[in-house]
């Protein structure tokens, strides 16, 4: 078991993913008040480099994401895809990084989460599920919401991965297996975006708490100089496809409310990003963009992300 103070009240699953003896792990909080109706189920997908005890579970002084959701009357889920936090690693991170092709892309990824939905619709009893995504996270969810829109209730995609137009007499680079990465590589991003004459968005001493829980969500991390942690690189390879053209779902296939979510300083989800997908997803019944100022690709742990979380609320609500 890593090194994890599990919430009080969570539930904790481990479900047989889509790779024989390779499990999912998934994490449930309930509503505060059980006794009252559930506003509804929500599934937060993470994103490329760190799992979901580092993001919507991550607890402030004020608390984290899924608690001001479970306030709010939501029964919250999150999982780790393969290769992340507790579920299964893949046993090509055990070997060179460019023994093998990219682990962990969005095709198979989305498999997981098929599996994850499949599992939590039928132990809510329900037949539909909200999700809350970030950054790569949206690709799978992307793919999933087209493959199954009857499952789709609502989606809130913060800081969602766009496509680029694709880059002339250009090819994205090839990608190894998986990278190690470190603290100081966690603080440059969520430095590398903020104005120079803006103060910090996270202060040092809330990283360095983060940090340490960072490497415990991996068990091999303290053993590498500099400490770091292994990680898939399929979505970063698919991040870099997407920006020479190459985007892995359709959006126009999605067919539920969505609301794209993004801070005002976020590199890798610009205004023409925001644009190119707002306008491609054609048959969505209800479309926002929202941009947060003080906010980059991070924000849910950002100095600006209580207005995060309070906008991925009003969206979910019904």
């Amino acid at each position: 078991m890593l090194n994890e103070v599990i919430a009080e009240s969570e539930q904790v699953f481990h479900i047989d993913g889509p790779i024989q003896s390779m499990s999912l792990f998934l994490r449930r909080l309930a509503r505060r008040d059980e006794s009252s109706p559930s506003a509804g189920i929500v599934i937060y997908v993470h994103g490329a480099t760190f799992p979901s005890a580092l993001s919507i579970a991550y607890r402030f002084a004020e608390g984290s994401w899924r608690d001001a959701l479970c306030a709010a009357g939501f029964d919250v889920w999150a999982f780790d895809f393969y290769g992340f936090g507790h579920s299964a690693r893949y046993p090509e991170q055990s070997q060179p990084a460019d023994a093998n092709t990219p682990l962990g892309l969005a095709s198979k990824a989305a498999e997981q989460l098929q599996r994850v939905a499949s599992f939590v619709l039928e132990h809510e009893r329900a037949a539909r599920v909200s999700f809350i995504s970030h950054s790569w996270g949206a690709l799978p969810v992307g793919i999933f919401a087209g493959a199954h829109p009857s499952w789709l209730d609502r989606w809130v995609m913060f800081a969602p991965i766009s496509r680029r137009p694709p880059r002339r007499y250009e090819a994205p680079a090839s990608a190894p297996a998986w990278k190690a990465i470190s603290l100081e590589d966690q603080w440059t991003r969520f430095v590398e975006d903020v104005p120079a004459e803006a103060p910090p968005v996270l202060s040092r001493e809330e990283f360095d708490g983060w940090g340490l829980a960072y490497l415990d969500t991996d068990p091999g991390s303290r053993q590498r100089d500099p400490p770091a942690v292994n990680v898939p690189l399929g979505p970063f390879s698919e991040v870099i496809a997407a920006w020479h053209g190459l985007f892995p779902y359709d959006p126009a296939r999605v067919q539920a409310p969505t609301a794209i979510i993004r801070g005002e300083w976020d590199g890798l989800m610009t205004d023409a990003d925001a644009r190119w997908l707002f306008d491609a997803m054609t048959n969505a019944p209800e479309k926002r963009d929202v941009k947060i100022s003080r906010g980059t690709h991070l924000m849910h742990l950002e100095a600006m992300r209580q207005a995060l979380w309070r906008e991925s609320i009003a969206f979910l609500t019904p």
